[in-house]
C-alpha cells in the first residue's frame, strides 16, 4: 500500500521543526506542535504557497501509486482465480 500524501502543514512542520527546537532548547514535544501550529496560522497565503504546491504534488504521487497498487492487486486476484 502506498504511503499517503502529506498535507501542506506537514511539509511546513517538517521544514520548521528543527528550527523551533533550536530556538527553544528543552521544549516538550507538545509545545513544538503548538508553536508550529501558531506559525502556520500566521503565514500569509503567499508564504503557504510553496508548501501547498508540495502537498499537491505529493497527493498526485499518492493517487498514481494507489492506482498502480490497486491495478496490481486486481491482477494478482485474477491470477489466483485462474489457478
Amino acid at each position: 500500500m502506498p504511503k499517503r500524501g502529506l498535507s501542506a502543514y506537514m511539509f511546513f512542520a517538517n521544514d520548521q521543526r528543527d528550527k523551533v527546537r533550536e530556538d527553544n532548547p528543552g521544549i516538550k514535544f507538545g509545545e513544538v506542535g503548538k508553536i508550529l501550529g501558531e506559525k502556520w496560522k500566521g503565514l500569509k497565503d503567499k508564504e503557504k504557497a510553496p508548501y501547498e504546491a508540495k502537498a499537491a504534488a505529493d497527493k498526485k504521487r499518492y493517487e498514481e501509486e494507489k492506482a498502480a497498487y490497486t491495478a496490481g492487486a486486481a491482477a494478482d486476484d485474477d491470477e489466483e482465480e485462474e489457478d
